[in-house]
């Protein structure tokens, strides 16, 4: 068991990296369009900053009702890769939100005490305090996804019975756990995706000795985008029994679901994202691209994925 779980954590480390690297690439070349508002938002989770781009149709009215799309980064990256998709997406009518994870991108960090509370009744002092920034922590990073849709219900300018979301990778599968959580998600895309299972990392004799050392007190938060087995941000191990997509989705058999895999994937994660497919109740689409890797997705991949994305929204959302 220890020597799978390795295994599939080294696969999904150099993998995320890879991602990363890749979409933070393409986020250079992107030069919003003419026809695309694009506006800042602050989201709070859980008393956390989040920072969020938006972005609309430059032509919809300031009271028009349009369906709308989140999206977010998996491991190690940043909302600044996902603009190029956005403002495709608006293009089309929809209204977009992107975002940044707790401690991740341009969004603000949760935060621990350094020392004891002067008294453990106290609701108001003055503290130092440490910044727990980018490592991996599914749990929370769900919580966030959890709470822009909250966010999101009260814009004015969206249609709250028409919500879907988009990820791609990691987030692929952050992307499933919010709409088994959230039954007001009507629509996913999830591409390329990435865990669906937590246990796989969060079972293995060193997720269980890091555990036991932080709750004894014998192991701090680790400092940010430590590497771990070639990923940017260090798990917190104790956080991914629990995170289990792949099972929470069961509860929600309504949800549109598309999954769109690379046909040569090399890092093994085809077979638990076509065994989600399988059991999925509702409206559902498998697509796997032929002739490209993994990364393939976001390079001669990319429009294709996309149009599958937007035509799915399209089915979906609007009812085309």
């Amino acid at each position: 068991m220890k020597k799978r779980n390795n295994l599939a954590a080294l696969a999904l480390g150099t993998l995320f990296s890879v991602v990363a690297l890749l979409n933070q690439a393409l986020a250079q070349g992107f030069t919003r369009p003419d026809d695309v508002a694009e506006r800042t938002a602050t989201i709070y989770s859980e008393g956390t900053r989040l920072a969020a781009h938006i972005f609309t149709p430059k032509s919809a009215a300031s009271d028009e009702k349009l369906p709308a799309i989140i999206m977010a980064q998996g491991w190690g990256g940043a909302q600044n890769s996902l603009f190029r998709d956005a403002a495709e997406f608006a293009q089309a009518g929809y209204y977009v939100v992107t975002f940044d994870f707790r401690g991740w991108g341009e969004s603000d960090s949760r935060v621990i005490l350094t020392s004891p509370m002067p008294s453990s009744t106290a609701q108001k002092f003055t503290a130092e305090v440490r910044a727990i920034r980018e490592v991996m922590d599914p749990l929370d990073m769900g919580m966030d996804w959890l709470n822009v849709l909250h966010w999101i219900q009260g814009e004015a300018q969206v249609d709250s019975s028409r919500i879907g979301i988009w990820g791609s990778s990691m987030a692929g599968g952050f992307a499933i756990y919010a709409a088994a959580n959230d039954l007001r998600v009507k629509a996913v895309h999830s591409q390329v995706t990435g865990t669906l299972d937590g246990r796989d990392i969060g079972t293995s004799a060193e997720a269980w000795q890091d555990a036991t050392r932080r709750a004894r007190g014998e192991l701090d938060y680790p400092e940010a985008r430590v590497n771990w087995n070639g990923l940017n941000g260090y798990p917190i191990f104790a956080r991914f029994p629990a995170y289990v997509p792949a099972e929470m989705i069961k509860h929600n058999d309504s949800v549109a679901l598309q999954i769109v895999l690379a046909a040569d994937e090399e890092y093994g994660t085809n077979p638990g994202s076509k065994a989600v497919f399988e059991q999925h109740d509702g409206p559902k689409n498998l697509v796997i691209i032929p002739g490209i890797q993994h990364y393939g997705i976001y390079t001669t991949a990319r429009q294709q994925s996309h149009g599958l994305a937007q035509a799915w929204f399209d089915r979906h959302l609007k009812g085309e």
